[in-house]
């Protein structure tokens, strides 16, 4: 943070669904009206939700306002003493944590990591720290190169690793607001968590942020949302046929239309949902897609199975892109169809992932009993809790789709080279 002018000014309130009303400094607002971040607005939350739950229409804007509100929340509630710059970047960060957004959220990521080799927080760090968002943050008292860091949860402060872990981790400010968000639009009903007694019972310990042992009947529900959340919401069966038409239009057309030839932030934020998915639709590669998405004729589950492993590896054969065509190609053999219409998904993850200190092991979320004596004593929350024990498994779906006329032949080639999944292997939604 730089020589700063005082960025406690108050301008006004935003009304929100979940908190009521989010009360903005100016500094605030004027880093809210950027052309980066009003972008946002043209970024739809949850692209391909919206062809099964129709209310899931919400934009990267409202979640990222969200975000920024549950920061400060946090950074005012921990027992640490934090500078009010320190509460301020917290603050700003979340606001401009999802800046890097392709059109379409997540859906474009692929082919950008395939072509450009980068991800949206590459390009989260480039805009702030490159684009004219970083002329208001430095008008604001603030350096983009900062700010760029911690956005991503990525600022090297040996003192503060709190910091990043606000803005990035598995109980982060991005997690609590879009599980709660989500579940609001979509209707899903997997967003009652009490995230504020997850808020308030948080502090820090060594450094890294840390759950009071009392509210682990609350990280529990944290958690379990989650993973519903992901299988109800996220990897519905339809909703990820509609994101991999909208995967394979995108790749489709990138020779033709070169979306991803931009050489400056300028050009990079000029790129948003409508303007992305005109062109689409007017691309003669991608135009047919379109025009099915348009009419919802989407490509079908042909098969699908799920399995529970303790095995990373297990979810990541098919994530190699060889070996997944090669299946598709045989699959696509034996049913007698183009390979191109054959399409293996496997959308598979950590249940809940918890990348944010590389020295612990995934679910290890650290958390704390305190004594009587105040003394405060860490703990693994594995150890604590059997429900995140018997959740400290790896989700495995692998589904095949095509489109309906292919759907039987496709159905009866997959379960001949992948095997017929038994009852307790299909997932009822």
């Amino acid at each position: 943070m730089s020589e700063s002018k005082d960025l406690s000014a108050f301008w006004g309130f935003i009304k929100d669904p979940l908190y009521g009303y989010i009360r903005l400094k100016e500094a605030e607002k004027n880093i809210l009206d950027t052309k980066a971040v009003q972008r946002l607005r043209r970024i739809k939350q949850l692209s391909g939700a919206e062809y099964v739950y129709p209310a899931a229409n919400h934009t990267r804007i409202e979640h990222s306002l969200g975000a920024l509100y549950l920061a400060g929340t946090l950074a005012s509630s921990i027992p640490v003493r934090l500078k009010p710059d320190d509460v301020k970047m917290l603050r700003v960060a979340a606001l401009l944590h999802d800046v890097g957004h392709l059109p379409f959220s997540h859906l474009f990521e692929p082919t950008m990591r395939e072509v450009l080799g980068k991800t949206h927080e590459d390009l989260g760090t480039w805009i702030i720290t490159k684009s004219d968002l970083a002329d208001t943050l430095r008008k604001e008292g603030i350096d983009p190169d900062e700010m760029g860091k911690l956005a991503v949860g990525l600022l090297k402060d040996g003192q503060k690793p709190f910091m990043n872990q606000i803005i990035r981790s598995s109980v982060d400010v991005d997690k609590m607001d879009f599980i709660l968000r989500d579940s609001y639009h979509t209707g899903a009903g997997y967003g009652t968590v009490d995230i504020f007694r997850l808020i308030y019972t948080m502090d820090v310990l060594d450094g890294d942020l840390a759950v009071n042992s009392t509210a682990i009947p609350t990280l529990e529900t944290f958690l379990l949302a989650r993973l519903e959340s992901f299988r109800t919401i996220y990897f519905h069966r339809a909703s990820r046929a509609a994101q991999i038409m909208v995967q394979e239009a995108l790749k489709l057309a990138e020779p033709e239309l070169k979306l991803l030839s931009f050489r400056t932030p300028e050009e990079y934020l000029a790129m948003d949902d409508y303007c992305v998915w005109s062109r689409l639709k007017s691309c003669a590669r991608s135009k047919s897609l379109i025009e099915d998405l348009e009419n919802r004729r989407l490509i079908k589950c042909c098969y699908e199975k799920t399995t529970f492993a303790k095995d990373e590896l297990v979810s990541s054969v098919f994530t190699n892109d060889s070996v997944r065509k090669n299946v598709e190609r045989e699959i696509a053999r034996k049913a007698k169809v183009d390979p191109e219409q054959v399409y293996i998904d496997v959308p598979s993850l950590p249940s809940v992932p918890y990348h944010y200190a590389m020295q612990m092991e995934p679910m290890d979320i650290p958390v704390f009993h305190e004594t009587r004596d105040g003394k405060k004593v860490r703990l693994r929350l594995t150890d604590l809790s059997q429900i995140v024990s018997v959740m400290r498994v790896f989700m495995n779906i692998v589904r095949v789709y095509s489109v309906q006329k292919h759907r039987d032949a496709v159905m009866r080639a997959s379960e001949e080279v992948l095997g017929k999944p038994t009852l307790s292997s299909q997932v009822s939604y």
